[in-house]
């Protein structure tokens, strides 16, 4: 059962998107830990909101009191974390990294509160944490497959948020890990504005195809569906974020980094009940204990389309292993994430 309320505090012209519902586990009592989740769109995206909600739901499963805001604007993020804050959460978690800068400035009033930002960038004080997944490991992977399956010898990326570390780490990962196969490979990265703009994706995922571009990759929020809706009418290659992305394209999706976010939230909210995560800014990768952080999946028993030769899959899968080894290491700067060629 949920309720659902606006919060008091917002600009008028958002109370119409943004709403809170509080949804309480099986296990909750009235002194139960509370978590609330702030998401940048909607938990229907079949993408980086989707994986959010996942999350919370895991948390509600074990036993907290849960709610969430979809749809909140840059303009309402500081007013609606000091909302949850007041109302007793003891967790309050920002689903993006633009909610660090909120989370700073909302954290040093609201001490007994842990918030948490997820694909954030650092810690803050002693309450306010990061967390994400490895981008750079994943990206790099990307990078190494979608050389291996160009026969054109060029290859693209959509992306928004250009210059966010992890939007930084793992597009300059994708050309590093193209270019180890193929130093001549050529890697066209275009930025748009939107994460939430599936048309403007589609239209920069056709416009590297037009170029040339047999593989495109992508970062992005509900856009993600552009980039598999413009690998399909091209019948080129291209990855997702879901397995429901495979849905949608199921000849060209190769693979998708599907974001172990309910693991890593879990994890998180561990360590907040305990006061040891505040600060921190934890990074989930392959090898750390409890969480990859992410996994490459084509399916729920398939890491890769059926049309990636086996011995590209086998490539990816040993540098996997090396990653988590610690034998392979990765270094990005803002120039490897350039956008164009």
């Amino acid at each position: 059962m949920s309720r659902a309320r606006v919060l008091p505090g917002l600009r008028r012209t958002a109370l119409a998107a943004l709403a809170v519902f509080v949804l309480v586990g099986p296990a909750a009592a009235e002194d139960a830990s509370k978590a609330a989740m702030l998401l940048p769109g909607s938990i229907n995206d079949q993408s980086w909101n989707a994986v959010g909600y996942k999350g919370l739901m895991k948390l509600k499963d074990a036993g907290w009191e849960t709610a969430y805001s979809e749809n909140v604007q840059s303009a309402d993020e500081v007013e609606a974390l000091r909302d949850y804050a007041k109302r007793g959460f003891s967790l309050v978690i920002g689903h993006t990294g633009r909610f660090l800068s909120a989370a700073q400035r909302v954290g040093r009033d609201f001490p007994k509160t842990t918030f948490i930002v997820g694909s954030g960038s650092a810690g803050a004080g002693k309450n306010v944490a990061s967390i994400d997944y490895d981008n750079t490991q994943f990206g790099y992977m990307m990078g190494v497959l979608a050389a291996k399956l160009s026969k054109t010898g060029k290859i693209g990326s959509v992306n928004s948020l250009e210059g966010l570390p992890n939007i930084v780490a793992q597009v300059g990962a994708y050309r590093l890990g193209a270019k180890s196969v193929n130093p001549n490979i050529q890697v066209k990265v275009i930025y748009i504005k939107d994460m939430e703009d599936a048309a403007g994706a589609k239209e920069a995922a056709l416009s590297l195809a037009d170029w040339g571009a047999d593989f495109i990759s992508g970062k992005l929020n509900a856009a993600q569906v552009g980039i598999i809706q413009a690998a399909k009418e091209r019948n080129i290659f291209c990855n997702g974020r879901s397995t429901d992305h495979t849905a949608g394209a199921p000849a060209n999706v190769a693979t998708n980094i599907v974001e172990k976010w309910d693991e890593m939230y879990a994890a998180a909210a561990v360590e907040a009940k305990s006061g040891t995560l505040g600060g921190k800014y934890e990074l989930y990768g392959l090898g750390t204990p409890g969480s990859t952080g992410a996994a490459l999946k084509y399916s729920a028993t398939q890491a890769f389309n059926p049309a990636v030769p086996a011995a590209v899959a086998a490539d990816i899968e040993a540098l996997a292993k090396k990653f988590a080894s610690g034998d392979q290491k990765v270094t990005v700067t803002k120039d490897d994430a350039h956008g164009g060629i």
